[in-house]
């Protein structure tokens, strides 16, 4: 059988090779990806461009984007793609036993202490699943990047995107007893300019912190001992008294379940910030990613630290 140009068979190779470009984020990885030479990918998208009449790539000697053409191409592209695939994955296997891959994102600690336990509990549970974790202290964009599965610490504004909620956290401040023991408890978030500092740049800008005082926002300017990116080396650094810290609660939930920290300004705490499970809703069919939403909501909804119960009081627990 001869296939046209611009055959239906066609036009789904060039999604496939448009998505790839997209994910990896240049031609010689999509390339590598879907099994073509560079100049093959280059020659196919060419001819998309061409046959839409739009650019739909912007590139740059190092970087290669999506236009705003190509972004809502992208988003058509893996609705077709998804649909393919899934519809493929169900002829393939039962629904009680989906395939395919799915990848999930989550924050760095949280993702440790919460999510990877799952993770690992879903992939013994369904093991034609092959899993990419993601974490990292970032936002993730699902689309753009092909997440399936992101875990937001913080307030939502994708409305691409489908939230379920699973609690909430607070941003609370905390020392450990040997620093207090040295240095005193600040009483007021303004004392903390006569205080060492450490500012985890996860959770609060570095020379301000934020607390609420009877319903307003109150900002604190600090010149903090030390300016720490990676949330265990933070953590890390208020257990051994470098200094005062701000966290969200589950992050120092061992430390102060063990006595290692304990919070402080407590009466001064910001307004709690929520806690979701995103998903992209064209996906919602996808038997992974309805498997994974169902095996993970009720025991993170469950999880006392996601429900605003101070970690002291899990402390005899523990």
């Amino acid at each position: 059988m001869v296939i046209r140009v611009g055959s239906g068979m066609d036009k789904l190779r060039e999604m496939e090779i448009f998505v790839a470009i997209v994910e990896r984020g240049s031609f010689t990885g999509a390339a590598e990806k879907v099994g073509m030479s560079a100049a093959a990918v280059s020659r196919a998208v060419n001819s998309l461009e061409s046959r839409l009449g739009t650019h739909l790539l912007a590139r740059t000697t190092r970087t290669v984007r999506p236009t705003d053409a190509g972004m809502t191409y992208l988003e058509a592209c893996r609705k077709v793609l998804d649909t393919i695939t899934d519809a493929e994955a169900d002829i393939a296997a039962d629904q009680l036993n989906p395939v395919g891959t799915l990848t999930i994102s989550a924050p760095v600690l949280f993702g440790q202490r919460y999510v990877a336990p799952l993770v690992n509990a879903f992939a013994l549970r369904y093991p034609d699943v092959s899993i990419n974790a993601v974490y990292v202290d970032r936002t993730t964009r699902l689309l753009e990047e092909g997440v399936d599965i992101a875990i937001r610490v913080g307030h939502l504004g994708d409305s691409s995107t489908f939230a379920v909620p699973l609690g909430f956290v607070r941003r609370r401040t905390y020392a450990a007893p040997s620093y207090l023991a040295a240095h005193g408890e600040p009483l007021h978030p303004k004392d903390l300019t006569n205080h060492h500092c450490v500012s985890f740049t996860g959770v609060s800008p570095p020379l301000e912190w934020v607390f609420n005082e009877k319903g307003s926002r109150l900002p604190v300017r600090l010149q903090p001992r030390m300016i720490v990116d990676l949330g265990p080396a933070a953590v890390l650094a208020a257990v051994d008294g470098v200094g005062i810290i701000q966290l969200l609660s589950y992050q120092a939930a061992p430390e102060v379940a063990d006595g290692r920290l304990q919070p402080v300004l407590t009466s001064f705490e910001p307004e709690s910030i929520p806690v979701s499970l995103l998903h992209v809703e064209r996906r919602s069919t996808s038997g992974k990613i309805r498997a994974f939403v169902e095996f993970v909501t009720g025991t993170l909804r469950e999880n006392a630290h996601l429900q605003g119960v101070d970690a002291t009081a899990t402390r005899t627990s523990r």
